[in-house]
């Protein structure tokens, strides 16, 4: 190789591996580093994406039950301990027909294809399962929110949204907590 053609390439190999440092960065900026789920920005691309598909789609809010309490009580790595499980959890109940997030805090969401799919039994069975930590059994429980997009007027993922988290807090409201509530706004 002469060193004209030499000195061409090295420009190309410097926004070569650019490109490859920025394509690293989003990825991991749309990627919660605790949990592993996508984040708000990158859970809400997927689940337009997917409700643009499915119309039988269906949005899940779920926020841990006495999370402040867990964490103050028993440690913040415990209360890690208790969101990377949940987020666990919950992806593991997704599987391949939907996608999970994490929103902040202890606050997750999810997008499935077909609510019919999928058991929301196994999932409020499952976050009710206690965490087991640093040698404890702890309880866990999280309220889950559920909005199907095919119940609304329009079918939108920001109302969506707002319709699963007002089902969520009325689950959270529930006498025992650890409940699910559907609601949807016509």
């Amino acid at each position: 190789m002469d060193m004209q053609t030499a000195a061409g390439l090295v420009p190309l190999l410097g926004w070569a591996v650019h490109g490859g440092i920025l394509t690293r960065r989003l990825a991991t900026a749309r990627r919660d580093p605790l949990t592993g789920l996508h984040t708000r920005a990158g859970w809400t691309a997927r689940a337009e994406h997917l409700i643009r598909r499915h119309p039988t789609a269906a949005i899940l809010l779920v926020d841990l039950d006495h999370f402040k309490a867990l964490n103050d009580t028993h440690g913040h790595a415990t209360g890690d301990a208790a969101l990377v499980e949940t987020a666990n959890r919950l992806c593991t109940w997704c599987g391949h027909n939907g996608t999970a997030g994490r929103l902040g805090g202890d606050e997750f969401v999810a997008v499935v294809q077909e609510l019919a799919a999928v058991d929301l039994d196994a999932l409020t069975a499952a976050l009710r399962q206690p965490l087991h930590h640093a040698g404890m059994s702890l309880p866990l429980a999280a309220s889950v929110g559920v909005c199907r997009l095919n119940e609304l007027a329009v079918p939108l993922l920001t109302d969506a949204l707002a319709a699963a988290d007002a089902a969520m807090y009325a689950a959270k409201g529930a006498k025992g907590r650890g409940r699910r509530s559907s609601r949807t706004s016509r």
